[in-house]
């Protein structure tokens, strides 16, 4: 299982007043102490140094996200993300830009995304995104 990790997820885990007992924090810290796979995307780390005030909280951001796979988004993601979005719209789920094109790389990766946005749970009852945690049928 490899995990894309939503902003709001990693928001919360860099902040130093980080709720207690959030079940997506835990996850994030289980993945990383237990070794598992985790990417990430250029968009989750704009966000990150948008959303962080101060040149050392920047720094540290960049340095710790070097550590992590980057996956990029090519043409066809883009199209599919608008595809996706539109699809969402006519079942009446509001998804944003950004979102869709976090949810076309889960899906075209096959990635398990790792969010605190109910957004996304939503999506997935219309595609093929496979949100944490990932019911299992039977």
């Amino acid at each position: 299982m490899t995990l894309l990790v939503d902003t709001s997820v990693w928001s919360l885990a860099l902040r130093r007043d980080a709720p207690e007992d959030m079940p997506e924090v835990e996850a994030l810290k289980a993945a990383l102490l237990g070794g598992e796979a985790i990417v990430t995307t250029g968009l989750v780390v704009q966000e990150l140094l948008q959303g962080f005030s101060g040149p050392k909280a920047f720094t540290q951001i960049i340095e710790r996200f070097a550590a992590l796979p980057l996956i990029a988004p090519d043409r066809e993601d883009h199209i599919a993300a608008a595809e996706l979005r539109n699809t969402c719209r006519r079942k009446g789920v509001q998804m944003g830009t950004i979102d869709a094109l976090l949810a076309q790389i889960c899906i075209r990766h096959g990635l398990i995304l790792l969010t605190t946005d109910q957004d996304f749970v939503h999506a997935a009852r219309h595609c093929a995104l496979s949100v944490w945690p990932r019911k299992v049928n039977g």
